[in-house]
């Protein structure tokens, strides 16, 4: 199966259920193995110190949490997909993973001293909402980094991403993946995805201050990061 683009939650719950198995080996490849820098570059954005707490929203397989466990520092992963936890729980057994609807996250107001969403942003239907939420639950000057798919800052780099993702990605997929389809979703939500001073508005919606962005080869990624006012008290 595939989810449509109006991201229903039950359609994109259930498809990353089919592909939690493979998926980070499909996204590995697809992606020619640089989920790893780019996740090291959250976890240097996040700037997390000891003593800190740090909510992974969308965590997946755990592979986003793992990257920033750090001694000291507790990460608490957070996805809607039971299959997504299943496969985290027994990759990162040290790390607690708990099933959250990133629209209406099952934490208290002001309980985490950061919040990051990598990759899964995309697949929530209302992202200022997300990240609304992600606000409510970061204390008062904690802050959030967003990475996701974005918009190369270059045509020529523009037009071979866009034809990468619309023909060479779902043949690799098919090769992949027991569910292919889910990957043609993949590429649609990415070509449909607001640019980045867009995201940053989202995010100014969402509560956030002090909002800024760095491209990541390319434009291919983007890091977006805010931070919540020292005056806000939810």
């Amino acid at each position: 199966m595939r989810a449509e683009l109006d991201k229903k939650a039950d359609q994109v719950s259930a498809m990353f259920d089919e592909v939690a198995e493979g998926y980070d080996r499909t996204r590995s490849v697809l992606w020619f193995g640089q989920m790893g820098r780019w996740g090291q570059a959250v976890s240097r954005a996040l700037d997390l110190r000891p003593g800190q707490r740090v909510l992974d929203v969308a965590c997946g397989t755990g592979t986003s949490s793992r990257a920033l466990s750090r001694p000291g520092v507790a990460v608490v992963g957070c996805d809607f997909s039971p299959g997504m936890l299943a496969v985290a729980r027994r990759r990162v057994p040290s790390l607690e993973f708990v099933p959250g609807d990133a629209l209406d996250l099952p934490f208290p107001d002001g309980s985490f001293d950061a919040a990051t969403i990598s990759f899964g942003l995309r697949n929530v239907h209302d992202r200022v909402r997300a990240l609304a939420e992600m606000h409510r639950v970061v204390r008062p000057g904690g802050r959030v980094v967003v990475a996701e798919y974005s918009h190369p800052t270059s045509a020529l780099t523009q037009a071979a991403f866009q034809a990468y993702l619309r023909k060479a990605a779902p043949r690799i997929a098919r090769a992949l993946s027991s569910n292919a389809p889910a990957y043609d979703y993949l590429a649609d939500s990415i070509l449909a995805w607001p640019t980045q001073p867009e995201l940053a508005a989202d995010l100014q919606r969402a509560g956030w201050t002090r909002v800024e962005w760095r491209d990541l080869t390319g434009g291919v990624v983007a890091l977006h990061r805010g931070y919540k006012s020292e005056d806000v008290r939810d």
